[in-house]
């Protein structure tokens, strides 16, 4: 019952804007970021750096020093130039409100074009449809490469790293429903000390070969690129390992703001992830049999279990992000006009962004449980990796040259120049990853592929049935006037019809005619809108627009980061002279029994899929907070 406008009026240049409270300092902002923002990218050199020189020498070949800091140079360089320039220093000032990620930057692209423009939803519909790619692997990889480390400790607990994994990653998603609120307060102190460990042992071992810091040297990547052929691109995928995660640095900005992510990734996360990686090269050209498990290997026998505890705790705490990130997006998705309603359950009661949906929960749990179960090993997961948060980097750059360009208001040749050389990489690493996918690169693509056809189907159904309906409607202007001049009997109360299209009769208002013969004291024909901005003003929330003496249509606007709560909303309308009284009114819902139609503009197959994800939509009574005992609901049969 969502009605999803066009967003009108060009983009104003970004600005700092955080929904943090205004009391909390930087620095405390800055070490939640370290922990929320941080997870993912953090714990790459678990497998980064492993799976890139395994990739140039082969399995079971000895790492030559070129081959070493053709490596390292291609990760560090990496770092700077995806992470630190594309992202941190400008994809940061692409904020919508203060909210990043790529359906706000979707959002953001259509209001500077002024208009819904179908190719800008499709890349939107890609991005998220990869994220979810993302979403699944994420948890995947960390933890079994974390758990990894106990072969390294003793072979004898090579039998139980998966077993031991599907346990940490059930309870994982087990304890969803409780809320990230009480563990989040120890994600930020838990990722610093891993950030200090990694960079410390880093550190320990360069001193033991200086050498190695000709890696910073970008001519060492280059010249083992031209020099490599195929084998140059395949270690290319590998290296992209190093930087997975850069997304979330967008995504997580309305949470933390742009300044203390900025501070979190120059001052501790880049500098920490460059010393490790230059420490791993370090120990293989000391001893190129450690390649076998270079980060485990960094550190005295002592350390090892420690290690490897803390290293679970920290893929934990990665896998914990992307979790909560498939909600926020599931949620976005919902109010953008590109998933059915899923239920929704707000776990903290002063932090809106605190969600959990559980059938989204149930799904990623058997996405991760059926990759764990079929790869079995973090080289295997690796392969698959890439292909997801490559595709998204490639499509976030190509929404990013119309924000920048219609938005900002550079010319098309500034906004081509800045961002075009970022999408030649972007491209260049999606072509390395795509040579994997006959060892798992399938499965992110096929997953994809699949959430990009259900969000495809739902909004193609969704006009459509729209359209359909429309047509046989009554024009709601006309139908007041005839009944303010001739109305049917009157009954005490208050009635709101709840509508997607406020010019026409809502059809449980025609039915209650038909059927009931009555009309209600006051009558409102109300309408729920998802405004292009993730949070709307209660200044802006309610319009009132009078149709007569007993009639009036209401809008009701709700961001797409919001959950609408209707009763909490009408109470607004108080001040613009409606007196709401919740106990006196009551809410008439139209409930489509859908059927395929023998002439359908959608082939048959998608037909029946539309009708499963309607059938499956949340209830609106509860998506809309609407108390259950102040609800009528007509039903209606539909063909599409």
């Amino acid at each position: 019952m969502t009605g999803i406008t066009a967003p009108t009026g060009g983009a104003p240049p970004a600005t700092e804007q955080s929904h943090a409270p205004a009391a909390t300092s930087v620095w405390t902002l800055t070490l939640g970021s370290i922990g929320v923002v941080y997870g993912d990218i953090g714990t790459s050199p678990l497998y980064a750096f492993r799976e890139a020189v395994t990739a140039a020498v082969g399995a079971g070949g000895t790492p030559s020093r070129d081959s070493v800091l053709g490596v390292l140079s291609l990760i560090l360089w990496a770092l700077i130039v995806i992470v630190t320039l594309k992202y941190v220093l400008i994809l940061l000032r692409a904020d919508n409100h203060g909210e990043g990620g790529t359906l706000t930057l979707m959002a953001l692209a259509q209001r500077a074009l002024g208009r819904s423009v179908g190719a800008v939803v499709l890349l939107g519909i890609i991005s998220g449809a990869l994220f979810y790619g993302d979403a699944v692997i994420t948890p995947a990889l960390s933890v079994l490469s974390a758990v990894e480390g106990l072969k390294v400790a003793t072979p004898a607990f090579e039998p139980y790293v998966v077993p031991l994994t599907i346990v940490i990653l059930v309870a994982l998603f087990a304890v969803q429903s409780r809320g990230t609120a009480s563990v989040a307060a120890f994600f930020g102190p838990v990722m610093l000390l891993w950030f200090l460990v990694i960079a410390i042992v880093g550190v320990w071992h360069v001193a033991s070969d200086p050498g190695v810091l000709a890696a910073i040297n970008p001519l060492h990547g280059i010249s083992f690129l031209a020099g490599h052929g195929m084998i140059g691109l395949l270690t290319l995928g590998a290296v992209f390992l190093a930087v997975t995660g850069a997304e979330a640095l967008y995504a997580d900005l309305g949470h933390f703001g742009r300044k203390p992510i900025q501070i979190a990734w120059v001052a501790i996360v880049l500098p920490a992830l460059v010393a490790n990686y230059l420490g791993q090269g370090a120990l293989v050209l000391a001893n190129p049999k450690a390649i076998e498990s270079p980060f485990f290997l960094l550190f005295p026998d002592w350390a090892l279990l420690p290690m490897v505890g803390l290293a679970t705790a920290a893929t934990v705490i990665a896998s914990q992000a992307v979790i909560t990130g498939a909600y926020s997006l599931t949620q976005q998705a919902i109010q953008l006009g590109l998933l059915p309603r899923f239920e929704i359950r707000h776990t903290s009661a002063s932090l809106v962004g605190q969600i959990y949906m559980p059938r989204v929960n149930m799904l990623l749990l058997v996405g991760v449980l059926l990759l764990v179960a079929l790869l079995r090993s973090s080289s295997g997961l690796a392969s698959a990796y890439g292909i997801a948060v490559s595709g998204t980097m490639v499509v976030t750059a190509l929404m990013a040259i119309v924000v920048i360009h219609k938005g900002w208001g550079w010319s098309l040749g500034a906004s081509v120049a800045l961002i075009g050389p970022f999408i030649m990489i972007d491209l260049s690493f999606l072509g390395a990853n795509l040579l994997k996918v006959l060892e798992g690169g399938w499965m992110p693509l096929v997953l994809g592929g699949l959430v990009m056809i259900v969000m495809y189907t739902w909004r193609r159904g969704s006009r459509i049935l729209f359209e359909k309906t429309r047509k046989n409607e009554v024009p709601l202007d006309a139908l007041v006037a005839m009944l303010e001049k001739k109305p049917p009997h009157r009954v005490p109360g208050t009635a709101v019809f709840l509508t997607s299209d406020p010019t026409c009769a809502p059809t449980a208002l025609m039915h209650s005619l038909k059927h009931y013969k009555v009309l209600h004291e006051h009558n409102v024909i109300l309408t729920i809108e998802s405004a292009p901005m993730p949070r709307v003003d209660p200044a802006d929330r309610v319009r009132i627009e009078p149709l007569g003496a007993t009639f009036a249509r209401v809008l009701l606007r709700f961001g797409y980061m919001e959950t609408p709560n209707v009763p909490k909303a009408l109470a607004i309308a108080r001040k613009l002279g409606w007196q709401f009284d919740i106990m006196s009114t009551s809410f008439f819902l139209s409930r489509r029994a859908l059927k395929p139609a023998p002439h359908s503009f959608m082939p048959r197959w998608q037909d029946r899929l539309f009708i499963t994800l309607a059938r499956s939509a949340s209830d609106a009574t509860n998506y809309f907070q609407i108390p259950t005992d102040r609800v009528v609901e007509v039903g209606t049969q539909v063909t599409v």
